[in-house]
């Protein structure tokens, strides 16, 4: 699974919003920290707040803050708001192909899929979010 930059900018935008969920923080302050563009991001954030897991706040302080339960968001809960549903496989084969090893190699592509799916779906954001207090 090769994740699209708007799922990695959203997983950045999420985890750093359920790091501290009292605070407001802006795009800006997220584009800077990560080196991304603040752009791109701006449209990440729409879909977060559209999807319920942040809200946003105007004005002096404002920012957005995260809205979600992050022992009960997964990854792959951030994952799918940015990614297509029907996308083909890692090892996707020609659809035109009615080889054994093409198929066969799909299936492969289709199991790591799952077993990616499946790990994402696992990881919450607070597990995460332990995990990386422990590199400093």
């Amino acid at each position: 699974m090769r994740l699209r930059k708007s799922s990695l900018f959203g997983l950045y935008a999420t985890l750093e919003m359920a790091a501290d969920p009292a605070r407001h923080v802006s795009a800006g302050e997220i584009a800077e920290t990560y080196g991304i563009s603040s752009h791109h991001l701006a449209k990440v954030m729409r879909t977060l707040v559209r999807a319920g897991l942040a809200t946003s706040v105007l004005g002096p302080g404002g920012g957005y803050r995260f809205a979600g339960n992050p022992r009960r968001t997964s990854l792959l809960d951030v994952i799918t708001l940015f990614e297509e549903a029907d996308e083909a496989p890692a090892l996707a084969a020609d659809p035109a192909s009615t080889s054994s090893i093409a198929l066969a190699l799909a299936e492969v592509g289709e199991e790591i899929d799952a077993a990616t799916a499946a790990t994402l779906g696992s990881i919450t954001l607070a597990a995460l979010l332990r995990n990386a207090q422990r590199h400093p």
